[in-house]
This record gives structure tokens, C-alpha cells and sequence, in this order.
């Protein structure tokens, strides 16, 4: 049996192993509770704000602003960025066995020959200390599949947080932005895919959580 995963299912498996392997197999699926809508709002807004300073060949200005994007530009391959984005097709890349693994980024950033991952986030509160640790596997993984299909990428990725900050007498919402400079494993990718995939080809664990324990 083959199977087909992402950033988000893994961090599945690494909350609960059972969870995980059952929603895989296609036995249960653990119930979503409600979401908020606004972070898929922001995330459409934002693509459209960078895709304006792309076209311009301009960096916006809360990547200008900082030291980190010099000598940097926005990806400008516009159907291929398309392509990367779509959260159903996104960048692949696929075993010998069949196993699949795919992820949809936000945009990439371009440095000489190398790429560069640049995620966006939405928070309501300041960032901790440990705020863009949650984030780790995601970059990785997205590092790996650009690597997995010939692409040269740099050492490190970005994650862009934007942080409400007061809301104008016009009612406009104004947000501060924080950029965190994250570096990449490549390792720690190729071992969770592997991971997963054993995991997936083994018996269901037995070790419950909240959500599983009476499946």
C-alpha cells in the first residue's frame, strides 16, 4: 500500500501515532473542530500583495526593510509558482515504493542560483521565544521537496509573521511583521518521511490520545 503525504499530516504523526495511522489507512479521521477563516483570508491577501511587488520586480517593503533579503528577489516563474502554491498539487516528490510527498508553500524567494522558502503567519499576540520552533518541520520538509526535484536551495528559509498592532480611526487594521530567519535539515525531513512511512507499513499503534482512545 502507497501513501500520499504532506507537512500538516505529519504533524499529525507526530502528535499521535495512531491518529495518524488510522486517518492514513482511511479507518477514521480525527473530527476539526471550528476554524477561523480569517488566516486562509490573510494568506490570499498576502500572495496578491507580493504578486504586485513580483511583477514590479520589487521586494514589498516588510522584506526591504530588513538585512536578511539582500541581494534577493521574488520568484517570478508565475505558472510554476501557481503550481507550487495549489494546496492539491503543490511540490511533489515520489518514492520508489509509490509513496508520495507533497507540500504547498507560500513563495519563494531567489538568491543567485539557490531558492529560498518564504512562509507566511498570522498571530494575535507577540512572538515567543519558542514561537517559530513549531514551524521546523514544515521548512524542512519544504527544503527537501525542492531539493528532491533538482533545485538548488539555501541553507536556511524565512517565516514572515504579521501581528495586529491598532486599528485606524478609518477602521483599517495596521500590522507589524517580523521576519525570522530559520535554518533547514535536510536530515530531519528524509527522516520523518521514512519515519512515516514505517510507520504507515507497520500495525496500528496501540498508544491512544484524547481523540482515538475509543476508536
Amino acid at each position: 500500500m502507497t501513501f500520499k503525504l504532506s507537512p500538516s499530516s505529519i504533524n499529525l504523526m507526530n502528535e499521535c501515532n495512531r491518529c495518524f495511522y488510522l486517518e492514513k489507512h482511511k479507518v477514521w479521521s480525527r473530527p476539526q473542530g471550528p476554524m477561523s477563516s480569517l488566516p486562509n483570508g490573510m494568506d490570499k491577501i498576502l500572495k496578491a500583495h507580493f504578486d504586485k511587488f513580483r511583477d514590479k520586480g520589487l521586494l514589498p517593503p516588510e522584506l526591504n526593510k530588513n538585512s536578511h533579503s539582500k541581494d534577493m528577489k521574488l520568484f517570478d516563474n508565475i505558472e510554476l509558482l501557481k503550481q507550487w502554491r495549489n494546496n492539491l498539487k503543490g511540490i511533489r516528490y515520489e518514492d520508489k515504493e509509490g509513496n508520495i510527498l507533497f507540500g504547498a508553500v507560500d513563495n519563494i524567494l531567489v538568491k543567485g542560483k539557490k531558492l529560498i522558502v518564504l512562509d507566511y503567519k498570522t498571530r494575535g499576540f507577540a512572538l515567543k521565544e519558542d514561537t517559530a520552533d513549531r514551524y521546523q518541520n514544515q521548512l524542512d520538509l519544504y527544503n527537501f521537496l525542492l531539493r528532491k526535484n533538482n533545485y538548488e536551495t539555501e541553507d536556511y528559509a524565512f517565516i514572515l509573521f504579521y501581528i495586529p498592532k491598532e486599528v485606524l480611526e478609518t477602521g483599517e487594521v495596521i500590522f507589524d511583521t517580523e521576519l525570522v530567519k530559520r535554518n533547514i535539515s535536510l536530515k530531519n525531513a528524509e527522516s520523518l518521511f521514512k519515519k512515516a512511512i514505517k510507520l504507515l507499513n507497520g500495525d496500528c499503534p496501540s498508544k491512544v490520545c484524547e481523540w482515538c482512545e475509543k476508536i
